[in-house]
């Protein structure tokens, strides 16, 4: 079993660096299910792969329009202007390419993985929102952001990941941001 868990698992945590050893804090349903899937199959399958996944993003047959890559590309395409509250907020991103290649890894890898978890992101897309809007807003010219200061996002999700212990293993993501908001553009 390759099994695609979320890092939406790892909650809010402050200031620290989310390995895979973190423990969670999931402050969400999805994530809590998610979570205990993840349990259930480490506890019975020994032959189970885990891939913590990054926030995705990327053009895909059936694009998500509500993940925040793909979501805030899509508004700033269509209106120019992007509300960001909780703006310090951080999050780690992976294209849906580099989603598919990492199963593919660990299908060609599968007896030096399983049994462990591994965090799948971009090491260098660890960003805040407000980070994300300026970078979406480089890539389309005369884009407005208002970062509100008096609302609160209901996703309290805040957490820097690592991914160093798959990459150790041989696996690196490499769509970068820039490229999948190009291909946003491009597709919205």
């Amino acid at each position: 079993i390759i099994y695609p868990n979320t890092n939406s698992g790892y909650g809010s945590t402050g200031e620290e660096i989310c390995t895979e050893e973190t423990p969670s804090n999931p402050i969400s349903l999805y994530a809590s299910t998610k979570q205990d899937a993840e349990d259930h199959l480490l506890k019975v399958h020994y032959n189970t792969v885990v891939f913590r996944l990054a926030t995705v993003f990327g053009v895909s047959p059936r694009p998500r329009t509500d993940l925040l890559v793909n979501n805030l590309t899509k508004v700033a395409r269509e209106q120019k202007h992007l509300t960001v509250f909780d703006g310090h907020f951080r999050r780690n991103y992976i294209h849906v390419l580099d989603v598919a290649n990492a199963f593919i890894f660990a299908i060609h890898n599968f007896n030096k993985m399983k049994g462990k978890i591994y965090n799948v992101g971009l090491s260098n897309a660890n960003l805040t929102k407000i980070q994300l809007a300026k970078l979406i807003k480089k890539n389309i010219k005369g884009t407005k952001i208002n970062l509100l200061t008096n609302r609160k996002d209901p996703d309290k999700r805040d957490y820097f990941v690592s991914n160093k212990k798959i990459e150790k293993k041989g696996f690196k993501a490499k769509v970068s941001l820039d490229q999948g908001i190009e291909e946003l553009i491009t597709i919205f």
